[in-house]
């Protein structure tokens, strides 16, 4: 995704009520906040350096399958390691 789109989607009107009906806190703070949207940003910087920007993709499954498997050893990191900041 290029990065208007990302914006865009964060500030939608209607992306926020789907979010609440759902029952799904948004990512990312209020303007002005400290915290905007810092946090959502790190993850995604980590997860596009370690994972998308490293090859080429044959597909979208891949590229799923592949954050499947990321996100997993982040968690399990995070357990093994709690000192650590999990």
């Amino acid at each position: 995704m290029r990065r208007p789109v990302e914006c865009a989607q964060y500030v939608s009107i209607r992306y926020t009520e789907r979010l609440a009906e759902a029952g799904i806190e948004p990512s990312v703070g209020s303007k002005g906040d400290s915290y905007d949207n810092a946090l959502a940003e790190t993850i995604n910087g980590l997860y596009k350096a370690e994972l998308i920007h490293r090859q080429s993709w044959k597909n979208r499954e891949a590229v799923e399958m592949a954050t499947l498997r990321w996100v997993h050893a982040s968690a399990e990191l995070d357990r093994l390691y709690p000192a650590c900041g999990g």
